[in-house]
């Protein structure tokens, strides 16, 4: 058997088996908090570990998910006159509030038609476009934390179809008597739920919570928490103001809706701390395979 000699204080010398030295050595550089330990106990406290996603089944689930909220979500009863009452009501409590701002900002990003025209667009596809390219990217770079971050995504989402179904809302561009701008309908752009054929098949009075913000915001504390480059993680945090400011001057909704929206990822995030037991970003970042002690999974970004 070979045997390695290490050097020792007073000209002693000890010597330690080369299988046994190799065993010693760590398995990997990764820093400790950034590998999650092959999880041990029941089969609750397995279901509860983070684990590697599936490709295959993530693709699948987003799908299903997404289809699953648009059905629902255009299936809740319009109820108009209820929606335009309680639109009434969010107007008079802002004013109340002194903080009625949406009709300024409205007229005032109309005004510029570049401007607002840009606005349409970015309100009618970052929604989804940023959303997926954080899923992906946390698939890929943080994939021990993807299922929990996920999993707040998806909590958001449920509880909002629960305030379409209980509080129909009348955005600010569909409210009686309003002076609202109905920027999409005047500059004739594409892509927007509320323009063209597709205002048929989407529920138009299911403005609170606003979505754009509790997506957005999602996307934005994830980059904040998770990217390593400060201009990256700047961007974050600056995601979900611009999509404020777009969902109002759009008179799209209401800035309660955007309230109505963190109230809804807050109780996402809840969901998530609750059954991992932490927060997502706490979780370590890479996982071993699945049904054994290792490979670690790479370490990416």
């Amino acid at each position: 058997m070979a045997f390695l000699a290490d050097s020792v204080p007073m000209g002693e010398q000890t010597v330690t088996p080369r299988e046994g030295r190799d065993q010693a050595l760590p398995r990997s550089a990764t820093a400790p908090d950034e590998v999650a330990p092959e999880p041990r106990g029941g089969r609750l406290a397995r279901m509860r570990a983070p684990r590697r996603p599936r490709l295959w089944f993530e693709i699948l689930l987003i799908a299903v998910s997404y289809w699953t909220y648009s059905l629902i979500r255009n299936a809740v009863p319009e109820q108009r006159t209820a929606a335009l009452n309680n639109a009434d009501w969010i107007w008079r409590t802002e004013h109340h509030l002194g903080m009625a701002f949406e009709e300024s900002v409205n007229h005032a990003v109309n005004s510029v038609t570049w401007l607002i025209v840009g606005m349409n667009y970015y309100y009618a596809t970052l929604h989804f476009v940023v959303t997926l390219s954080v899923l992906v990217w946390l698939y890929r770079s943080h994939p021990g934390r993807y299922a929990a971050t996920r999993l707040v995504l998806f909590a958001t989402t449920a509880v909002a179809l629960v305030g379409y179904y209980l509080y129909p809302l009348a955005p600010p561009r569909l409210m009686n008597g309003g002076d609202f701008v109905d920027t999409v309908m005047v500059h004739q752009t594409w892509g927007s739920m509320a323009s063209g054929d597709l205002k048929h098949m989407s529920n138009q009075y299911a403005a609170m919570p606003s979505m754009h913000i509790g997506w957005s915001v999602w996307c934005g504390l994830t980059i904040f928490a998770l990217a390593k480059l400060p201009w990256v993680r700047i961007l974050g945090l600056l995601y979900p103001v611009v999509t404020l400011v777009v969902i109002v001057a759009t008179a799209n909704h209401f800035w309660l809706d955007a309230v109505g929206g963190l109230l809804c990822l807050a109780f996402g995030f809840a969901v998530a701390r609750l059954w991992y037991g932490t927060l997502p970003y706490a979780l370590p970042r890479v996982v071993p395979a699945r049904g054994t002690g290792g490979p670690l999974l790479p370490t990416k970004g």
